[in-house]
């Protein structure tokens, strides 16, 4: 008997008996749609984390910092030596330094604290910056500052009375002129009275550092890592602040046991990007074996990653119940089908039809209720899923974050797997009853009524 012409009995058999073979696939569909939902959920959960990490930094990023025990920390600096060393380790992608100090910014009556870091060219072109005006730093000849969305919240006016920060002042860090004050410690010492037998200290330079560019502002309940901090090109700062503190300490710079600065400018911190998540930890844990402090969001992620992993376990296990009386549904359907046509299995044994044809068409009639279901399942699983996210999505205007896809997310390899896992659900349902379809004696069954 040819494929197509059992594809065609299995069909029309079905239909013979509508109402049996509605409600066996109504089962199928309950468990389907359970089973796709649940897991829809664990998965959505999982994004939602991941989207709310990545918000944070990026997922395969260390960041390097020198250890915190200070006469450890005299042998550990990070220069450029360890820069080399650490892109020779293994899945190591990219290192890129930090360097990073305070200054203080004036306009007008208004001051407020800088926290700027100076870095590669190529780091800003990977950090997904969303720029409102101008142009990332690196381009220009001289030095510029790009300035984070949130820093203007910083000025204020030390002269008010009450809140200082209560009202935002209108500065327009792109066009008004910026006063930059790099040498604070001399800054705050030059307006206090001077020591007895010490000379008054000189009120430090002033600087106007042309702006090349400001972040645009952050979208309505969005954080931006990037907004309190101030970016500069480090080739450009890094003679600039040897030139400004010529035998003096820079600020955030260590110094030697008499109180000298160092030759070198050492790195406040160093960004390390690797291949994928997977090497992250890897790369982590030899860093912290250097002596060295490392950290990032993988730990984190990975700790999340494992106890949402027991929940979707748990809600697809409840789906899985569903599919499972769906599946005892099939095989009592199948079993009442064979009661029902002994006389024409007979028949066939009788014509000379194969065993095995007898058993395929058994099964291709369970795939059939498990094909049919599937499909409704997965219709109603997307009806389901747009439905709670349109739930979510009203309570996430309050305090809940499901992220930017939902909390029931459905991706295409759940589609083709369920409907692949409900046709063999129905095809495991239907194997005995097809086996015992097989073993039917062709005289007894000819002589049932």
């Amino acid at each position: 008997m040819k494929l197509l012409d059992l594809l065609r009995m299995s069909s029309s058999n079905l239909w013979k008996r509508k109402v049996r073979t509605i409600l066996t696939v109504l089962g199928v569909v309950i468990g389907v749609a359970s089973i796709v939902v649940m897991v829809s959920l664990g998965l959505g959960l999982s994004r939602s984390m991941l989207e709310q990490y990545e918000s944070y930094g990026s997922l395969t990023q260390i960041e390097v910092n020198e250890p915190w025990n200070s006469e450890d920390s005299e042998e550990k600096r990070l220069d450029d030596k360890l820069v080399k060393e650490i892109e020779a380790l293994a899945h190591v992608e990219s290192v890129h330094p930090v360097l990073q100090f305070s200054a203080l910014a004036k306009y007008g009556n208004y001051e407020g604290h800088l926290q700027i870091r100076g870095m590669s060219k190529e780091v800003f072109e990977d950090m997904d910056i969303k720029i409102g005006e101008g142009r990332l730093p690196g381009e220009d000849d001289k030095l510029t500052f790009f300035y984070g969305n949130q820093v203007q919240q910083n000025f204020y006016n030390p002269k008010a009375s009450g809140d200082f920060f209560s009202d935002i002042p209108a500065i327009d860090l792109m066009h008004d002129p910026i006063f930059i004050i790099f040498d604070t410690n001399a800054y705050y010492q030059s307006m206090g009275p001077s020591e007895e037998g010490q000379p008054a200290v000189k009120p430090p330079k002033k600087y106007m550092i042309e702006t090349c560019g400001v972040e645009a502002p952050n979208e309505e309940d969005s954080w931006s890592p990037n907004g309190w901090y101030t970016y500069c090109d480090m080739e450009q700062l890094m003679p600039q602040l040897k030139k400004m503190f010529k035998n003096k300490v820079i600020p955030g710079q260590p110094q030697t046991k008499t109180g000298k600065p160092y030759k070198e400018i050492f790195y406040n911190q160093i960004l390390v990007n690797v291949e994928s998540m997977e090497y992250v930890m890897e790369v982590q844990n030899h860093l912290t074996d250097l002596g060295y402090e490392a950290y990032s969001n993988a730990e984190w992620v990975e700790s999340s990653m494992t106890s949402l992993g027991y929940v979707q376990a748990v809600l697809g296990g409840i789906g899985a119940v569903s599919l499972f009386v769906a599946a005892i549904g099939i095989t009592n359907t199948m079993m009442m089908s064979i009661y029902e046509r002994t006389k024409e299995i007979g028949v066939m044994k009788v014509l000379g039809c194969d065993l095995r044809n007898i058993r395929t068409l058994f099964l291709m009639e369970a795939g059939f209720i498990g094909f049919i279901g599937g499909v409704i399942g997965l219709m109603l699983s997307y009806i389901i899923s747009f439905v709670i996210n349109k739930i979510a999505g009203g309570a996430n205007q309050g305090m809940m974050n499901v992220g930017s896809g939902g909390i029931s997310y459905i991706p295409f390899w759940l589609v083709g797997l369920s409907l692949i896992f409900a046709i063999m659900v129905g095809m495991a349902a239907g194997f005995f009853p097809a086996k015992r379809a097989m073993k039917l004696s062709p005289l007894a069954a000819i002589r049932n009524e």
